[in-house]
Order: structure tokens, then sequence, then C-alpha cells
């Protein structure tokens, strides 16, 4: 049953890959694990042409995957470019699958290796095609609450400058993971400690920041007080003509001063410990 075209690799990112390159049309991709949705969405942002990639999960692995900002806001803009659509597997399906109208591929992992097992047989892929197809057209989609990456970029520039976004961009290149799990730091906590790094407005950062859809100004406040309760930012008083004063956020911690963009997440995570 397995063809010649199979696939073996060090990390599933090459399997995909592999995979989404054997066709022009459309992928379904059937009961991944963790690993193969960011993959996916890895290689999806990366390429210049794929074809659209069509998602059935269990929804709290799709929840736990897209809790990390750096997956769920490009995951957002392949949405939203039409080249990925998520939905919610009512039934389990037996194994990983990836169905082309070319080929059905196993995605198959064993220590540090990580195979595509492939077939070709028209008639299989073609049974294989049209079930999960309609499996698919009956799925509940899947809602991702995280804007598009290319909408933070851009908002971010117009309302708080080009200086911001480009340490906000090069600070989400320096990590693997944007949790605030306690190995490292939420998309709010970023956001406060680069607008602090430019001086940047409370009011200002936080507005972007619920107009955008990251969070809720509420939330931007609540972060603010407790990075000010642990000296990572402080906050001075700026004077308005009406109302109350607003707050300037600054870099609190000396080890934080000077820091680069691309080492600013390091430094703070080794603060908090």
């Amino acid at each position: 049953m397995f063809s010649e075209s199979n696939v073996l690799g060090s990390d599933v990112g090459h399997v995909i890959a592999s995979a989404l390159q054997s066709t022009s049309s459309v992928v379904y991709v059937l009961d991944p694990t963790p690993d193969v949705v960011e993959a996916l969405v890895d290689v999806a942002a990366e390429s210049e042409t794929v074809p659209t990639i069509r998602v059935l999960a269990d929804e709290q692995l799709l929840k736990d995957v897209m809790e990390d900002f750096l997956v769920a806001s490009s995951a957002a803009d392949l949405v939203a470019d039409g080249v990925l659509e998520l939905r919610v597997v009512e039934e389990p399906i037996e194994s990983t699958l990836l169905v082309t109208d070319a080929a059905v591929v196993a995605v198959v992992s064993a220590g540090d290796h990580v195979a595509g097992l492939s077939t070709d047989d028209e008639e299989f892929v073609q049974s294989a095609h049209d079930t999960y197809r309609d499996r698919f057209r009956a799925a509940e989609t899947f809602r991702l609450r995280a804007p598009a990456i290319s909408a933070v970029f851009t908002s971010l520039e117009a309302d708080l400058g080009s200086e911001v976004r480009s340490d906000f961009d090069a600070v989400l290149d320096s990590l693997e993971t944007v949790r605030g799990d306690g190995t490292s730091l939420d998309e709010v906590t970023i956001s406060l400690l680069v607008a602090a790094k430019n001086d940047v407005l409370l009011y200002d950062v936080s507005k972007w920041g619920e107009d955008v859809g990251i969070a809720s100004k509420a939330t931007f406040s609540r972060t603010k007080t407790e990075l000010e309760d642990l000296g990572l930012i402080e906050t001075e008083k700026v004077p308005i003509d009406v109302g109350r004063p607003r707050l300037r956020l600054r870099l609190g911690d000396d080890r934080l001063h000077d820091v680069p963009a691309t080492e600013l997440a390091a430094v703070a995570r080794d603060i908090l410990g």
C-alpha cells in the first residue's frame, strides 16, 4: 500500500512541508498532534504558495496549541487569507493523516524521527478524500481568539511608532513560545516591556492592545501593576489638560536598561526567576 514517496525526517516540519508540496489544491489534516498543528502553521506562514489547509482536530488540543500567541496570531493571518481552516472533530480519528487529491500520508513518530508513510493508490485516495471532505464540511468551526500578527504589526506602527513595532518584532523573534505559563512571557507582558523600553504611555499601549484584540485595558492595567510590584517597570505621572494624569511607562530594573530588544525577554525572564 505504501509507496516510494514515503518521507523520513528528524522533525515533523520536514514531513509536513513535503506533504504540502504534493498538491496545489486542498489538503485535509486529520487528528493532528500539537507538533503537527504548529508545523502546519509555521510551514504555511513561511511559504509563498501553499494549498488550502483544512484541519479537523480535537477542540481541546486546538485550544492548548493556540494558547501560544506566536502560533495563534500566525494562524489567524492564515485564516484571514483563506489558507487555513480549523474545525473540531466530534468522533476521534485513529491516526494523524494528511489527505490530498493525490495521496494519503500517515504521520508517525518514533523516537527522534518522524515519518510520512504515503500511498497514492487512486481508489483508496479518492475514498479517503471524499470521506474526510464530508466530515470536514459537517464539523464546527474553531474560533481563534488571537488577532492576526500582520494586524498587530500594522496597528502597532500606526498607533505607537516604528521603533515600538521593530522592538516588538525583535522580542517575538527571540522567543520560541509566548504563553505566560511560568517559563515564557505572555503577549501582554511583552507589550508592556516594549512600551516601557520606548517610554510609551500606559493609556496608549493598553488602548492599542484592546483595539487590536490582544487583551482588555483592564488586563493591561493589572499586568502593569504586577510588573511594577516586581520592579520590572516603573511609571511616571504625565499631566494632561483635563482629567487624571496619564502614566508613562519606563523600565525599572537596572539590568533591563540598555538591553537590546533581542535580549529583553530573556533578561526579564531571568529577573523573574
